[in-house]
């Protein structure tokens, strides 16, 4: 499975990881981004934050949408302000049937309002070459 980041710098401000188009590709990519999180020392409930938008943000692009998909993290400091970014950028959406049974609700489809609320600011940016989906988070 293909799913790391570009070898963990210390200090490095940006990471870019290829995910692997299955599902076991979030596990890997969570674990890989907690250590590039504690190698920054953010905050522990920063780090929580993050981990969920990484989590939301790759499961979409590895359930719904074409191969391939790339996971950017990116700690930013400008404009007296510090963020970290997440972008995960996919090939857009992949033409599904629809299931023989629908997936309980409870469980499903809630991934971007969570992404929504953690995030000072969010969005989606549609180019050529896909759909980018991302989110900041204040490091303050």
């Amino acid at each position: 499975m293909t799913a790391q980041l570009d070898a963990v710098v210390p200090g490095a401000d940006d990471h870019v990881c290829p995910l692997s188009h299955l599902p076991e590709a979030v596990s890997v990519v969570r674990r890989r981004v907690r250590a590039i999180l504690a190698d920054w020392n953010l905050a522990p409930g920063l780090a929580e934050d993050a981990l969920l938008v990484v989590s939301e943000l790759t499961t979409n692009a590895v359930v719904h949408a074409l191969p391939p998909a790339v996971l950017r993290l990116s700690r930013l400091d400008g404009e007296g302000r510090g963020a970290l970014r997440v972008e995960v950028t996919d090939a857009g959406p992949a033409a599904h049937a629809r299931p023989a049974v629908e997936p309980c609700p409870d469980e499903h489809g809630r991934g971007l309002g969570i992404v929504t609320a953690l995030a000072a600011e969010c969005g989606t940016h549609v180019h050529a070459g896909g759909i980018t989906r991302w989110a900041e988070l204040p490091a303050a």
